[in-house]
């Protein structure tokens, strides 16, 4: 089956119809306007997401929370047929503080995952066979992302952090099979849960230059299902079975490995650049229209801010701009589904603090409609808040 029968109903991704969804981007503070790069970046006046080593260069007394949601307007190609989809999403909710003057810790809530997909009335011939059927399908959930990150900072160089990962969440899948007069039902609800551990480093080689890695260890996530099935065949209904609990295949996660340079240039200008492996065909999974195969993503970024100490707010604005390319983990018909998408955006601050609002824009494709596969071409719009206050600290003046 190609996923060009997608095109005739689609409430999100058609590829959110594998494994236990598309993967979501949900990235803290200015990231998502710079290609989602900054591995390299500390956390010194925002939460970095992306390296849990950043929190050990958290300022002392600062108390730090970001929250970000996003808007998309996604249009689906498949062949002559085309259609849109507008959504706006939760992305996360975070907040992080020191623990001492050379460490720090965080914790958030994010989604992992997105399930969500409609298929209606698609005739599909029967293998070995000149007769047809009909699937009616739909599909929703996703998976969860709670996590607890620390970073340390030994000397002024080098930054060490560790994050604790606890993946939940379950999806649903109904299924309707038309043939001739007898129409067969499956609903199937699938819980799942796991936890995964993730590394970081940052080393500072001088002022402007720092260089920072990451290693997720692949991770075995369990799953269990309850499932209903019945037929109807000439007004006779047939029930299979009725809530039945049972295990099914557990989803695994592969060994991610990503680098990171962050240089900046004359005080205003910083450029960050990412590199990140996920080893997707070790965890051996397939799935009935497509397979994972390994993945490798590139991301570029660029910050630019005019000047530091100056009383003019829009000499305060921060400019962002960026690129990322991502050749994907699923190749169907022997197809990648890749990802490419340029942003740009802004940071603008509030009050005399570390607090901002970005406000980010990015234009990406994903899929191609070769080999009849889908299209997407999507606007997004990232809104991240990101709150700083200043604790424990005695007032000087009453």
């Amino acid at each position: 089956m190609s996923l060009s029968s997608f095109s005739q109903s689609i409430s999100s991704s058609p590829y959110s119809l594998y494994g236990v969804g598309s993967l979501y981007d949900s990235d803290f503070g200015s990231i998502p306007s710079i290609g989602s790069s900054g591995i390299a970046l500390p956390s010194d006046n925002f939460i970095n997401n992306l390296n849990p080593a950043s929190l050990g260069y958290m300022p002392l007394n600062h108390f730090m929370f970001d929250l970000g949601g996003k808007a998309i307007a996604t249009t689906y190609q498949s062949g002559s047929k085309s259609e849109k989809r507008n959504n706006f999403q939760f992305s996360h909710i975070a907040f992080a503080f020191p623990v001492t003057k050379k460490s720090g810790f965080s914790a958030a809530l994010r989604p992992y995952s997105s399930a969500s997909f409609k298929i209606s009335n698609l005739k599909l011939p029967i293998e070995n066979s000149q007769e047809s059927y009909y699937l009616t399908a739909a599909g929703s959930g996703g998976l969860n992302n709670f996590d607890f990150s620390y970073g340390y900072r030994l000397g002024n160089k080098l930054a060490l952090g560790l994050s604790a990962t606890w993946l939940f969440g379950n999806t649903t899948d109904e299924r309707s099979y038309l043939i001739s007069n007898s129409l067969t039902t499956i609903n199937k609800e699938t819980s799942y849960h796991g936890v995964r551990a993730t590394l970081g480093a940052q080393y500072k080689i001088d002022s402007t230059l720092t260089i920072a890695s990451t290693f997720k260890a692949p991770s075995r996530v369990r799953a269990s299902k309850v499932q209903s099935a019945e037929s109807v065949t000439g007004g006779i209904e047939t029930i299979f079975e009725y809530n039945q609990a049972s295990d099914t295949d557990d989803y695994y996660l592969p060994l991610e490995i990503g680098i990171g340079i962050s240089k900046r240039f004359k005080n205003n200008l910083n450029m960050t650049l990412d590199y990140e492996k996920s080893l997707w065909n070790d965890t051996n999974q397939s799935e009935l229209f497509g397979d994972f195969v390994n993945q490798d993503r590139f991301a570029l970024g660029f910050t630019f801010k005019s000047k530091k100490d100056t009383r003019k707010y829009w000499d305060k604005i921060q400019y962002s701009a960026g690129a990322n390319f991502d050749t994907g983990y699923l190749e169907v018909d022997g197809k990648r589904v890749n990802n490419a998408a340029l942003s740009v955006g802004l940071s603008l601050p509030i009050e005399n603090t570390f607090s901002a609002l970005n406000i980010s824009y990015s234009y990406g494709q994903k899929g191609s409609v070769s080999d009849n596969l889908i299209k997407e071409n999507y606007h997004k719009i990232s809104l991240n808040l990101s709150l700083d206050g200043i604790w424990f600290v005695k007032r000087k003046f009453e």
